[in-house]
């Protein structure tokens, strides 16, 4: 009698009474898995979306782009001024794109972990 196995009658953690549980919980994870893979292409799209109006010389009193700048701001709080050049479009470009490839790569990271559960 090994020390690992369950007390008969009792049902263990690898078995499933119901079939489709299984497939339930795989196409909810898949789910799981896609939304947080959007969620963090919106946020990367968004300041990278920053980054082209900034450069472009958009109209900043435009309402889409006052809306892209204060989401962009939201989004890159934390990285506000990690670089300090002297050229304002290459110390826009980095303190937001720093952000946008960090979501990028978390929010697939953690797309992929939950795919490979």
């Amino acid at each position: 009698m090994s020390n690992f196995d369950p007390v008969p009658g009792y049902q263990t953690y690898q078995q499933s009474s119901d079939p489709d549980r299984s497939a339930r919980r795989q196409a909810a994870t898949r789910r799981t898995a896609l939304t947080v893979c959007t969620v963090a292409d919106i946020a990367a799209g968004l300041l990278v979306l920053w980054i082209l109006l900034f450069l472009l010389d958009a109209n900043s009193a435009n309402v889409f782009v006052e809306f892209v700048r204060g989401t962009a701001n939201w989004l890159a709080w934390w990285s506000q001024d990690i670089f300090t050049m002297n050229t304002e479009g290459l110390r826009v470009v980095l303190n937001y794109g720093l952000p946008a490839v960090m979501y990028l790569l978390i929010g697939h990271g953690i797309s992929a972990r939950l795919n490979r559960v």
